[in-house]
């Protein structure tokens, strides 16, 4: 971890920690893989540095620092001493040079006690630096801890509309470098930048009080040139190392994406496809890594030069300075001491520099992450949902995903307390939107939804979903225990809750035969399980949530016929005294509705019970004579 490596940059040999680009980017979304999320050698943006507000962005984040400030004082004043500490080392050292040619009389105690004043100050540096990184070590990790936490929080309250539109991989990735850039910038701030900054002062003090002005001159004006050189390269240099790191994460994506998408991959044979598809990025990648690389080389080669050449002028006056009786051999070792120690951290610069840009580009991208406004939000005086009788009604609701497309047009149906009402139609005609717009995953265009009159835009999203239990089409479980995602539905459910909850869905035999039950892990989305095992596990939560309205979006569509019948007679039991929303597409799932819809291109055609609507010979009654058609065809 790139934060962990420069925990204390000063004691670090540069060519450790020279520009590094690894391009591990499977490795990387495998589990355990957070430390590779951290390195702060993968950096990309979406948009040009010169939009960022870095200084608002660092503002935004300040918060999460100053909870501990008693820790970030007291590592600041470690921080200071250890500077003094550090400067008094070349000031011991040129008073024990100095020492050595007085006369053989006092000659033998006070080099001794110079030598005890050496160790003691470099003991103190040593340890007040360490003492810094302990104090700031938990002001760093839990700032950390924090803004993820945060971030994820902000997350869940985003729509369902961000959601659908979202790269999850960069999502993720946009997470983690946002966590690991605010410890990165205060890494580099505590123990790059401050340090270097104390200690510069502490030096040019001391020169300019006690040495000739060209001293001072050669050392702060080979800095400026050094410092100059160093950022001029750097933002040359970036980029290359932008355009690099845009294609290494979108060399990400397309790899992961393949792999998530492994079966359909396998069912066309696309595999040579996929990894042309990912071999041309990484060729764009791989050019500008080159350059990125070799451009690194350049600022080294300079910052040597200007060293070279600075101190090369400070020993030529130097000594020209002892030879005119102006400066003692002590004063000689001092300046020269100086010069050095300030371009050991100096040379760093460069990648301090540039790992601070990427960190502030890693913090914006997080910003704006943290900015995106929810589209639905409880309002400033929402109330909890309050169900007394269970009745939901769509009053002429009319909805679009996106402006010109709308999708349902003045539905106005009610759903009586206890009732079950079912929605049938072709795919798109805007069943499913109906569960959405109940839940509040969207907000209606034009008229309301209501449960017990009250409209769920004036109520608290929790209290609302509270309320609704829901077996969806496309169950997705979590990577974990059957027990873990049954429980999910209600927490606090006790575990024969849990089981007669299993049972009612005729799921206990099967979790009965596996060898490790209830505690057997289903897979990424549950893909362990069959699309009737994870049904029936969905229908088990909504049971176990023991919701006052229940939704059924098409909660039978993965099973075969004899285990529908089963689940069905499990679900009439389960939404017994329930209001139910159902939404079916085989109509023999709904026979026993009390109400059912009948919807075309996004607008209810039909209303009414099942031998009403096959009496109409409409709609309906073609629907269902071309289903029990092919019943005849599949049973023949």
């Amino acid at each position: 971890m790139c934060s962990l490596l420069h925990a204390n940059c000063n004691k670090v040999p540069q060519k450790i920690i020279k520009e590094r680009s690894h391009l591990n980017f499977i490795y990387e979304y495998l589990p355990g893989s957070f430390y590779q999320h951290m390195s702060a050698f993968h950096r990309y943006t979406a948009a040009p540095t010169e939009n960022r507000k870095d200084w608002a962005n660092i503002r935004a984040l300040m918060p999460y620092l100053w909870e501990y400030q008693g820790r970030v004082l007291l590592a600041l004043s470690s921080l200071i001493l250890a500077k003094v500490a550090n400067v008094g080392v070349p000031l011991v050292l040129k008073e024990l040079v100095d020492g050595l040619g007085m006369e053989v009389d006092i000659l033998v105690a006070l080099p001794v006690a110079l030598l005890l004043a050496y160790g003691a100050l470099r003991l103190c540096a040593s340890l007040f630096n360490e003492l810094r990184d302990v104090l700031f070590t938990r002001v760093r990790y839990r700032a950390m801890r924090r803004l993820t936490l945060r971030t994820l929080e902000h997350l869940h309250k985003l729509s369902l509309r961000f959601h659908l539109e979202r790269k999850t991989g960069a999502i993720s990735r946009d997470l983690a470098r946002g966590a690991a850039s605010l410890s990165t910038l205060l890494n580099y701030f505590t123990f790059s930048i401050l340090p270097i900054m104390v200690e510069f002062l502490l030096v040019a003090g001391i020169l300019v009080s006690q040495y000739d002005v060209v001293f001072a001159f050669i050392i702060f004006g080979s800095v400026a040139v050094y410092v100059a050189f160093t950022f001029a390269v750097t933002n040359w240099r970036m980029e290359y190392r932008l355009a690099m790191n845009r294609y290494e994460s979108q060399a990400n994506n397309e790899a992961i994406e393949s792999l998530i998408n492994y079966e359909t991959v396998k069912y066309f044979g696309n595999e040579k496809i996929e990894l042309s598809r990912c071999d041309n990025t990484l060729s764009k990648w791989e050019d500008n890594a080159v350059i990125s690389q070799s451009s690194m080389s350049l600022l080294n080669f300079g910052q040597a030069a200007i060293i070279a050449v600075a101190v090369t002028l400070i020993m030529f006056f130097a000594a020209d300075e002892v030879r005119n009786g102006d400066m003692s051999i002590g004063d000689f070792v001092l300046v020269n001491a100086f010069l050095l120690q300030l371009f050991i951290p100096l040379g760093f610069l460069g990648i301090v520099y540039r790992q601070m840009k990427h960190s502030l580009t890693d913090m914006d991208q997080l910003i704006k992450l943290l900015d995106e406004v929810p589209e639905i939000q409880d309002r400033p005086d929402a109330q909890p949902l309050n169900i007394t009788r269970g009745e939901v009604r769509f009053e002429h609701v009319a909805f679009a995903y996106q402006d010109d497309r709308p999708i349902l047009h003045d539905i106005d149906f009610s759903i009586a307390p206890g009732k079950k009402v079912a929605v049938v139609g072709a795919s798109g005609a805007g069943k499913s939107t109906l569960a959405r717009l109940l839940f509040r995953f969207y907000d209606v265009g034009q008229g309301r939804v209501l449960i017990d009159g009250q409209d769920i835009s004036e109520v608290t999203q929790a209290s609302l979903r509270a309320a609704i239990g829901i077996v969806p089409q496309d169950t997705v479980l979590f990577n974990e225990s059957l027990q873990y995602n049954l429980a999910y539905a209600r927490p606090e459910a006790t575990q024969d809750e849990i089981i007669a909850a299993v049972k009612l869905a005729q799921l206990h035999d099967f979790v009965q035969s596996l060898p490790e039950g209830y505690d057997t892990v289903v897979g990424e989305r549950g893909l362990k399980l069959s699309g009737g095992e994870k049904q029936r596990v969905a229908i088990a939560r909504a049971i176990l949530k023991r919701p006052r309205i229940l939704v059924f979006d098409e909660a039978t569509s993965a099973l075969d016929s004899e285990s529908e019948q089963a689940i069905l007679s499990a679900l009439k039991v389960a939404s017994a005294d329930h209001t139910t929303l159902v939404i079916a597409h085989r109509l023999s799932t709904i026979i026993d509705a009390d109400q059912i819809l009948v919807m075309e291109a996004g607008r209810i055609v039909e209303l009414g019970d099942h031998n009403a609507l096959l009496s109409r010979e409409g709609v309906y009654a073609k629907l269902w004579a071309l289903q029990q058609h092919e019943r005849l065809e599949i049973k023949a």
